[in-house]
């Protein structure tokens, strides 16, 4: 079990023990998180405050190696009320805004191949 100083708790286990995460699956789950957070007070600037996200990281470990080559965030968002030109700036902002301010991300950036994704489109 992890706890952190304000007493959250996480069950930290192999895959076959119910309600609890593996060790990747936490990394990829702090890499979504900090994704998500860092670019959320730019998003909601120009979607408003209740947009909705949903972000994913997705990323097996190879075997042979125990370790991760690549995961790939993939956020999800409505953008149906945006014009092109519109979404393209908020893609970019959001590029900006994960690259300055996720130090997950920041901090495994050199090891791993990420890449992040918002509807599919890759940010730069």
């Amino acid at each position: 079990m992890g706890r952190n100083a304000r007493g959250s708790e996480v069950l930290i286990g192999p895959v076959d023990a119910p309600g609890h995460f593996t060790p990747g699956e936490l990394l990829k789950l702090a890499l979504a998180g900090c994704a998500g957070m860092s670019s959320d007070r730019a998003t909601a600037r120009r979607l408003g405050d209740d947009f909705a996200s949903t972000v994913w990281a997705h990323g097996d470990s190879d075997p042979a190696e125990e370790r991760y080559f690549a995961i790939e965030e993939e956020m999800l968002l409505e953008l149906g009320g945006l014009s092109d030109a519109e979404k393209q700036k908020l893609l970019a902002i959001i590029g900006r805004s994960i690259a300055a301010s996720c130090t997950v991300a920041r901090s495994v950036g050199d090891s791993i191949e990420l890449s992040t994704t918002v509807n599919g489109a890759p940010l730069h």
